[in-house]
């Protein structure tokens, strides 16, 4: 069913922008026009043909064909702003400026080209992935960890996208930035059909002392967790399902995001650990949601992603009115610290728009 939802949103979008072209720039003639309309009519079906094909097959050509579709799909969002914008001006301008009509051309191509320009921009920024340094306050922590550093890489979606190149230059980053342990909270996968194994591969080169720790984001979830989970153990790398591991005193758990949907099974983990007050611990949870049990049960920091900040405008509005202050950022609730990263990578547009990609080095103090 949501399938069908967002095809049929995806339809209504390229109808409304063909409308809004044609009534504006006016028909190209019955060729010109026919071409515009079959050219949107494929568009329309793209993304999801690419995504359904992903999860089923991989390879250059599957990872060609959706790369494109996603960069359309960015394009998409802004040209539809840009049509959106284009009507707002003319029924609120049209009369009081009766020349406006005379202009209509023009207005639709300023509008469009703007969209265009900030589509290339989204692609650009998206590739500037910067490194945020935050400092970090834990209540009980081990003399043994002030000073130390942990590398938080969130959402890589490795996958058609964000290929193994993607990888190797997250690891050269990594291993340039010697952080002594590297947390994985999720949506590291894509969830598409790829050699997970291969595209992990290159992280290890960062090679922390203290070892990776992983748990899985829903992304996980739809290319199936146990595929991903073994991928990353065969690898070396730490999984937590529903963990806790103590490093050097400081207690490290993970709860896959499947589990973290349920509020009973989130606490019945958390307070079986029956966590000793005055003890720092730190949780892996992709989705930075069910904090008032994970502040009951003594977690002194929250680590997740999942949000991308929104990625690209105006999605970033709408992700601030679903997680609030922490879509983003070292937030606070209660007792509870909570870091939520924006995420390296990206999911669907390779686009950002509002927001930027990170991977963030925390030091302990």
């Amino acid at each position: 069913m949501g399938v069908v939802l967002v095809q049929g949103f995806l339809l209504l979008a390229h109808l409304f922008l063909y409308r809004t072209w044609i009534d504006f720039w006016g028909a190209s003639g019955p060729a010109g026009d026919l071409a515009l309309r079959a050219t949107l009519s494929v568009l329309a079906f793209s993304f999801m043909a690419a995504a359904l094909l992903g999860f089923r097959f991989s390879g250059v050509l599957v990872a060609t064909i959706y790369k494109l579709a996603a960069v359309w799909l960015g394009l998409l969002n802004f040209f539809f702003l840009a049509a959106c914008l284009c009507w707002l001006i003319w029924f609120g301008f049209s009369p009081f400026v009766p020349r406006l009509a005379a202009h209509r051309p023009e207005l639709a191509a300023v509008l469009f080209s703007l969209a265009l320009l900030v589509g290339l921009y989204g692609i650009l920024n998206a590739s500037r992935i910067r490194v945020r340094r935050v400092a970090v306050t834990l209540p009980g922590l081990p003399a043994s960890w002030r000073g130390r550093t942990a590398l938080l890489l969130s959402d890589l979606h490795l996958g058609n996208v964000n290929g193994i190149g993607f990888s190797r230059r997250i690891a050269a980053m990594g291993a340039g930035l010697s952080p002594d342990i590297v947390f994985l909270p999720g949506d590291i996968f894509d969830g598409t059909k790829a050699d997970s194994g291969r595209l992990a591969a290159p992280l290890l080169e960062i090679a922390p002392p203290l070892g990776f720790f992983f748990t899985s984001g829903n992304h996980e979830e739809y290319g199936g967790e146990t595929h991903y989970a073994e991928a990353m153990t065969r690898a070396g790398i730490r999984v937590l399902e529903n963990e806790r591991v103590t490093v050097d005193g400081l207690h490290i758990l993970g709860v896959p995001c499947a589990d973290s949907s349920y509020p009973i099974r989130m606490r019945a983990f958390l307070d079986g650990l029956n966590l000793a007050a005055g003890e720092a611990s730190i949780l892996l949870s992709h989705v930075p949601n069910r904090l008032p049990i994970v502040e009951q049960a003594g977690v002194s920091l929250q680590l997740s992603g999942h949000t991308h900040g929104g990625q690209i405008f105006p999605f970033t509005w709408f992700t601030r009115r679903a997680f609030g202050k922490f879509t983003y950022g070292l937030q606070r609730f209660g007792a509870l610290q909570v870091y939520t990263s924006s995420g390296a990578g990206t999911w669907g547009p390779p686009m950002r728009v509002g927001t930027i990609p990170e991977m963030v080095l925390l030091t302990f103090e």
